[in-house]
């Protein structure tokens, strides 16, 4: 079918008409105007949107999923790209004959009906369009509009206004229907190499410019800037030039935060100054774009002006997520290189700090073709994080992946650049790169705006506790493997360090009005946290008060946060024996406290006269042990309590002896225990045996999985020898647990403690 015989069916008697694919962006518009045309519409898709079920109040009958039966009474069956055979209803529609057309036809047809006005070019469609929709409403002129993205200011991303006879809509090249349209005026952005899975190369693409150029009726304005749109246009009668240069131009650009002025010119002479609440100079071209269409229609320039001051862009396109005095996260669906460097460029006269790239490749074979000067715009950023390709509709390419972009940056000189090819994790790895000052964008057509939206909400989160916890540190997705003994572990979701006790309860009572999990680390020793990390917040109480200790007289009062260590030099110093024991033990006074840690005969609660401790509600309170549970190797009350400070006493003594017998415990320690990466003893010593001796005589000593091994020095340590993963580690346990049953039919139980998710947050 034609398009001028579609064009008839469509803006004459109603039909029944079905669209296969109905919830994508550009074909819910294409429902929404043949539904102000009248036309009996129905559609169907894998799943249903927001949009779908506002245009179901005007009259869709929609389906989900996609079924034969839904095409057998209609008259016309319009499809988007991403149909394909296979498909029920497109499978139906071709077996019963149905006319066909896909969505650029329809809109192609669509576009006869009014003086189309069609904007065209690799980037920068979707916002021309709908600031020009925009402006010309203003203006009066009742403009019909088609764009393929939500814009909040437009109300809806298509319309037919029935008063107006302009049509503004965004034409798009990339499967080679730009041909079939018939426009009163085009915008021609730009032309570069692009889609080149559809075109064999840049001559090709010349050539369905320059066809959709020989059927524009009235002025084709092109940007005089672009070497591709001047080499395809600048020669034709019909012509009109914009940019910096160009027969309307833009002088006295400023930018500041977001908010860009500029004067505009028509040769040279000045017509109007204009303010633009959309940041970067690509907007101001854009803008320019729109104005001189305007300057040529003849309308008010000074309701354009107006109308561009009040725009504020479309959804996706340099879209603010999240803002605040420390933070700004920004979405854009920026995926060519062109289009990456004009973004980093805005986020630069953002008057920021660091700007940090989300990025997520689009198709291989943009990625094949285009990964040097991906590198190249990428490698302005401050750092980034490349995720693997999102596939659209293509199969993968051997050997290419996201990483080819991440080394060509690398290559251009930028350093701080991570290929982390699991989107989720590259949105951790993105949100812990953050400080205050920074600006993150998440970039690209895929689906990477979900992690900035996730993003957004956790940085909400913990803006809301470092508020109620004053001072102290705040972070995201802090990697636990650098806070256990182990060094294994996923990310916390909110890290948190204290300063101060009225802080640390503050926090408590906000984690607890938030409904999060909470937990205490200290060292992290006895720690096993799982590869997925701990949802909630993770407060380490090292910091401020929590770190310091005094010495009065045989007692010493100390925070949570004090290192055993540090506590038993002290006590050498002192002269005060009874912490000879703690020498080499790596954690920290909190950790023994809720472990009623121990060895060589001695346990933590025997030397303590006072704990002070926060409930779950940040009330607190100062027991002496003879007022609550002490059990070997647990404290029942601070498991749902949290320990702050300690009072400790010892007993007065010469000081060479306390350090004679701390020495004597230190050496026998390293003759018993190995060095290297642990969490201490794995196992509790079941009655009348060590767990030790039963996996020694098991033949396990050394045995591994991965980098993780059974310690040879004492077998009821297991070694981290170097990168390896919870998983490998609690792989290691379960093996040694069954080998150990089945050898003398003992069930070992773990005396660490296993924490976390398995999956990623």
């Amino acid at each position: 079918m034609n398009i001028k015989d579609l064009a008839e069916q469509l803006h004459g008697t109603p039909r029944k008409i079905h669209l296969i694919g109905v919830a994508g962006s550009g074909m819910s518009g294409i429902a929404a105007l043949l539904l102000a045309l009248g036309h009996q519409v129905s559609g169907s898709d894998k799943t249903d949107t927001r949009e779908v079920r506002r245009l179901q109040s005007l009259g869709l009958d929609f389906h989900t999923p996609q079924r034969a039966e839904d095409v057998v009474d209609v008259q016309l069956v319009i499809y988007s790209s991403a149909i394909r055979e296979g498909n029920p209803a497109y499978d139906a529609a071709q077996r019963l004959h149905k006319p066909m057309v896909r969505r650029a036809e329809a809109l192609a047809a669509l576009m006869l009906g009014k003086k189309g006005v069609l904007v065209c070019g690799m980037h920068g469609k979707t916002t021309v369009s709908a600031m020009a929709a925009h402006v010309l409403r203003a203006a009066g002129a009742h403009p019909s509009h088609y764009v393929g993205a939500e814009i909040p200011i437009l109300g809806t991303n298509a319309r037919w206004d029935a008063g107006g006879e302009l049509f503004v809509a965004e034409g798009d090249e990339s499967d080679g229907t730009l041909v079939l349209y018939h426009p009163e005026h085009a915008i021609v952005l730009n032309i570069e190499p692009e889609h080149l899975d559809y075109y064999r190369d840049l001559t090709e693409i010349d050539a369905a410019f320059s066809k959709l150029a020989d059927q524009t009726s009235g002025k084709i304005f092109y940007c005089a800037d672009d070497a591709g749109a001047v080499r395809v246009c600048a020669s034709r009668k019909n012509a009109v030039s914009y940019g910096k240069s160009g027969t309307y131009s833009y002088a006295q650009f400023e930018s500041a935060d977001f908010v860009s002025t500029f004067v505009f010119q028509k040769s040279g002479m000045e017509q109007v100054r204009v303010k633009l609440n959309v940041p970067g100079e690509h907007n101001i071209l854009n803008a320019t774009a729109v104005l001189a269409l305007a300057a040529e229609l003849e309308l008010d320039l000074a309701k354009c002006v107006a109308a561009l001051e009040s725009f504020r862009g479309a959804k996706r396109r340099f879209e603010v997520v999240y803002s605040s005095s420390n933070f700004l996260l920004i979405d854009d669906y920026g995926h060519h290189p062109t289009e990456i460097a004009a973004v980093i460029r805005a986020a630069r006269g953002a008057s920021r700090g660091r700007v940090i790239l989300l990025f997520q490749p689009h198709r291989y074979t943009r990625t094949r073709v285009l990964s040097t000067e991906f590198g190249a715009a990428l490698a302005q950023a401050d750092a980034v994080v490349v995720a693997d390709v999102y596939p659209a509709s293509e199969q993968p390419i051997p050997g290419v992946s996201g990483k080819l972009i991440a080394d060509a940056a690398i290559a251009s000189g930028c350093s701080n650049v991570l290929y982390v090819a699991e989107r989720q994790q590259a949105g951790l790895e993105a949100g812990r790169l953050l400080r205050s000052g920074d600006m993150l964008v998440t970039l690209g057509a895929g689906n990477i705006h979900e992690q900035g939206s996730a993003l957004a909400a956790d940085l909400r989160t913990l803006e809301l506790l470092q508020s109620a916890m004053g001072e102290g540190i705040a972070r995201l997705y802090e990697p636990m493997s650098k806070h256990t003994t182990m060094r294994v572990g996923g990310p916390a979701q909110f890290w948190l360090e204290p300063e101060t006790e009225e802080g640390f309860c503050d926090l408590v009572r906000k984690t607890h009005e938030l409904g999060l999990p909470f937990m205490v680390i200290g060292r992290g020793s006895n720690l096993i946290v799982r590869d997925g990390g701990l949802r909630g917040v993770v407060a380490r109480l090292r910091r401020g008060v929590f770190g310091e200790f005094t010495i009065e007289d045989e007692k010493i009062r100390a925070g949570v946060g004090v290192r055993l260590k540090a506590l038993s030099g002290a006590a050498i110093t002192a002269g005060l024996s009874g912490f000879e024991w703690m020498e080499g033990i790596p954690g920290d006074v909190g950790g023994c406290l809720r472990m009623n840690a121990g060895a060589m005969g001695s346990e933590a609660l025997d030397q303590v006269e006072f704990l002070r401790y926060a409930d779950a509600e940040g009330n607190v309170f100062e027991k002496s042990p003879r007022d609550f549970e002490v059990h070997y190797r647990s404290v029942p009350l601070l498991r749902s309590n949290y320990a702050m400070s300690v009072l400790f006493r010892g007993v007065r003594s010469n000081v060479r002896e306390v350090e004679r017998r701390t020495h004597e415990f230190t050496a026998k320690r390293r003759a018993s225990q190995p060095v290297g990466a642990s969490a201490g003893c794995v196992f509790r010593n079941p009655s009348h045996d060590k767990a030790g001796r039963l996996i020694d005589a098991s033949g396990l000593k050394n045995c591994h999985i991965g980098a993780a091994r059974v310690s040879d020095v004492h077998a009821n340590f297991i070694l981290n020898e170097g990168g390896a993963t919870a998983s490998e580690v609690l792989a290691l346990i379960e093996q040694v647990r069954a080998e150990v049953l089945n050898q003398h039919g003992i069930r070992l139980e773990t005396e660490v403690q296993i924490i976390g998710e398995d999956l990623a947050l």
